[in-house]
């Protein structure tokens, strides 16, 4: 029998509501803040980014996988699956970002007012280039993910073994456009905002955020799953894979935050420090809440096998690392967008729950459209008989 997630009314009415209340929410901020465009357009970005996040992880997840020929995430696959379709809409967002929004939080965006560091780079950093990249980014990776989609959704029907090789070259690809992309994208859209500051460590910094935002997602989705009776086949075998997953990355990310700012620390030169100078004088209570809720705490409450096994540790853990990540996101973005005077408020409270309400709908409705399980996968016997 397939097993297939029912998209019901509940549902549907449950995300509109979320995007009701967080709009109001945000357009009642704006209005008690004078509209000020570069707070608008840096929540766009930053909340656009953090559910990209979800997204573009997810399908280095289904990729890597692919790529090593395992079988333990079979069962649970069409979860990430699921999160990887919010990447086109994210992509009309940017897009949108891109010709509205750019001129507000973006100093090379002005060229009529450029230093001699800004002008040395401005055949990167330049508007028309910016908006080919983006274009480009986001149809390579939406393009591959469908295919990603497509070739797993076409194992339902026949598990023919040239399908398999196909989503394992698929998968390669997308490996190799993806570690470029990833450094190069972070570098026009977050970095650029302090755009006289550069690190190389920027690109692996942002890929371990993004990654543990995926798996984070993905712990929570299959933990909703199951506990409304879906997939009751997965067990504490692959959620306790998940959890070393997402306990290995939280020590990957502090490991490069450290790396990152004790080699601009060490040297000294304010061209390299004014990044991390900026988040210390003025943002420092989240600058040390950011590193508790992204490392310290996941790593205490992951470092048993058996925390790793526990769905409500698992739950509890996955909502803290999101909680992180976002104002990881937030430091990123917002002193160099906003100022030294951004906030936390209304507008940025009211922005993340409308982006929740928009994901969470386009996720669950791709649920709804496909069998949760991969019933003819060859893998899938492995899946179902792991042990670990």
């Amino acid at each position: 029998m397939v097993e297939q997630f029912k998209y019901l009314k509940k549902h549907r009415n449950f995300t509109f509501i979320l995007l009701g209340v967080g709009l109001i929410i945000m357009l009642i901020g704006l209005f008690l803040n004078n509209w000020q465009a570069e707070v608008f357009w840096a929540n766009i970005l930053l909340n656009n980014y953090y559910f990209l996040c979800f997204a573009l992880g997810s399908v280095v997840f289904i990729a890597l996988h692919n790529l090593g020929f395992s079988g333990w995430q079979t069962l649970i696959q069409r979860i990430p699956e699921a999160l990887s379709s919010f990447l086109p809409f994210s992509g009309v967002i940017m897009l949108l970002f891109a010709f509205f929004g750019v001129h507000y939080l973006y100093h090379w965006s002005d060229t009529g007012h450029l230093d001699t560091i800004l002008e040395g780079k401005t055949e990167y950093l330049n508007v028309p280039f910016f908006i080919v990249r983006l274009v480009v980014y986001y149809f390579l990776w939406s393009f591959l993910a469908y295919l990603l989609r497509k070739q797993s959704n076409q194992l339902d029907l026949d598990p023919n073994p040239k399908i398999l090789k196909k989503s394992t070259a698929t998968s390669g690809i997308f490996m190799v456009i993806f570690a470029i992309t990833v450094s190069t994208s972070s570098w026009d859209w977050l970095m650029s905002l302090d755009a006289h500051w550069y690190s190389t460590m920027f690109g692996w910094y942002v890929f371990a955020g993004m990654f543990n935002i995926a798996l984070a997602g993905i712990i929570l989705l299959l933990l909703y799953l199951k506990k409304n009776g879906y997939l009751k086949e997965a067990n504490d075998n692959h959620l306790h894979d998940l959890g070393k997953y997402l306990f290995g990355f939280s020590i990957m990310w502090m490991y490069l935050w450290f790396s990152q700012y004790m080699l601009i620390w060490y040297s000294n030169i304010p061209e390299e420090t004014v990044y991390f100078v900026t988040r210390f004088n003025h943002f420092p209570i989240l600058l040390y809440v950011n590193l508790v809720l992204c490392f310290v705490l996941p790593f205490l409450l992951l470092m048993s096998r058996d925390a790793k096994r526990n769905p409500k540790y698992m739950t509890i853990t996955a909502i803290i690392v999101l909680i992180g990540h976002w104002v990881d996101f937030y430091l990123i973005i917002m002193p160099g967008a906003v100022g030294d005077n951004a906030t936390i408020g209304l507008i940025e409270i009211g922005t993340f729950i409308a982006f929740a309400g928009i994901f969470i709908l386009i996720v669950l409705k791709y649920l709804g459209k496909v069998p949760l399980t991969s019933r003819n996968h060859p893998f899938l016997k492995e899946s179902l008989t792991y042990d670990t």
